[in-house]
């Protein structure tokens, strides 16, 4: 939930310019980004693995990046049509859980984390001010690659689960 509320203080400090507010939308977005790696470690330590969780947990990755995406392409920073893919592929993938939840639901994969992973390197390099630009690149590069092998990998695991609760 702190993620989320974090989403639009970090919305607001991307877009109000300068070096400093720059500066504290870095800090507010590795601080929401890093409540995901501390609420995956408190539920495993106390095995509180939810249902709820792994499906409000996405959401709120998917609200983070999707802010900072979007806001990056609207100052001019980061391509509309890699915003785009992304975007296609973090709504579908969302969506497609919610419509197998019924069959059971599909937890985040390595390669899902991974890609999660990889998504808050970029952006982070994207939200540095300086000059980065061959580092960012690559690394949104592999974001994205990931991004798309991971969603094509939810697709096969979504009709898995499905023909096997119908059988």
């Amino acid at each position: 939930m702190v993620r989320l509320a974090l989403v639009p203080v970090f919305a607001w400090l991307l877009f109000a310019g300068g070096t400093g507010a720059r500066l504290a939308a870095l800090v507010v977005f590795c601080v929401a980004s890093a409540t995901d790696w501390v609420d995956g470690e408190l539920a495993r330590r106390r095995d509180l693995v939810t249902d709820f969780g792994k499906i409000a947990d996405p959401i709120a990755d998917k609200a983070l990046t999707g802010s900072a995406l979007i806001g990056l392409s609207a100052l001019g920073e980061l391509w509309w049509w890699v915003t785009a893919v992304v975007l296609v592929r973090e709504i579908g993938i969302t969506l497609l859980r919610f419509v197998v939840i019924r069959y059971g639901v599909i937890p985040a994969s390595k390669g899902g984390k991974l890609k999660t992973m990889l998504q808050v390197i970029a952006i982070t390099l994207f939200i540095v001010p300086g000059p980065l630009d061959p580092l960012r690149w690559a690394v949104m590069g592999a974001a994205l690659i990931v991004t798309v092998v991971t969603g094509l990998d939810y697709l096969v695991r979504a009709w898995r689960l499905r023909r096997e609760a119908v059988r």
